[in-house]
């Protein structure tokens, strides 16, 4: 698929704008609100999705936003929608933790086909194109080569409602702690998705996810040479929640140890 250059161009201006925003907030004590008991939404989350909301009317109006903060009345008209996390890491950003990024993905037909992350604090553009391979502030980024599950380093989240039903979801993180080299857990999905395809983590697994946490990242994990699934190994559905992504060599042996634990 040729896609315009625009997309690709607009979707890095709005990601560099984002990390503008987010600067301007970082550790000047933000308004912080509560969502839910654990889920927290900053003044940052919602200047940065009004302001991408503002670009895309004005520069393709018939094309639809779907968003974490905003609006889901329209997210599913036209062929084209943009899939935003205006701030992935919202709870370290609030507690000042430099882990954090904005996440834009561009969907044609039902299919990804861009993803730009952006970390403002590393000053970290990730981006691919679907064909194009996945690049880190320009240059060609790959997955890692580790073949066994314990010379892998993984990385996971808990959702929001891990308080309520922890359940398998501990069962699994204390299976991959006992056969991986090293299980991290940084508080964004998107960044986790990134450093797999830059080879920084060898695996990823979280489920209870949303579009917005995956969309871009998982695209950019693919083009990097990696792998992305459900825990049963179909194809990965952004409203479905589950996710495993690998440099795709220990793939079967994360999933393994996924299926041993949750049944």
């Amino acid at each position: 698929m040729l896609l315009d250059p625009a997309y690709l161009s607009t979707a890095i201006r709005a990601a560099l704008a984002a990390g503008r925003i987010h600067r301007r907030y970082f550790r000047k004590n933000p308004d912080v609100q509560k969502k839910g008991p654990i889920d927290l939404v900053t003044e940052a989350d919602l200047a940065v999705e009004a302001d991408f909301r503002r670009l895309i009317a004005g520069t393709w109006p018939d094309h639809a936003v779907l968003g974490e903060e905003g609006p889901r009345d329209d997210d599913s008209r036209g062929r084209c929608r943009w899939i935003i996390d205006p701030l992935d890491g919202t709870t370290n950003f609030a507690h000042g933790l430099a882990l954090f990024c904005v996440s834009i993905a561009l969907e044609v037909d039902g299919q990804v086909v861009l993803g730009v992350v952006y970390d403002p604090i590393a000053d970290e553009l990730f981006t691919a194109e679907r064909g194009g391979g996945a690049r880190l502030n320009g240059l060609p980024i790959g997955v890692s080569s580790t073949s066994g599950l314990g010379d892998a380093l993984l990385c996971t989240g808990f959702p929001y409602g891990i308080r309520e039903k922890p359940g398998k979801q501990v069962e699994v993180f204390a299976g991959f702690l006992q056969q991986a080299r090293a299980v991290r857990r940084l508080g964004s999905a998107a960044l986790d998705l990134c450093y797999v395809a830059a080879g920084r983590f060898d695996g990823f697994w979280e489920e209870h996810l949303h579009a917005w946490d995956m969309a871009a990242g998982c695209l950019i994990v693919q083009e990097a040479g990696g792998r992305n699934s459900r825990y049963d190994d179909a194809p990965v559905d952004l409203f479905g929640g589950q996710l495993v992504a690998s440099n795709g060599r220990i793939h079967a042996q994360m999933r393994a140890v996924i299926d041993a634990h949750r049944r």
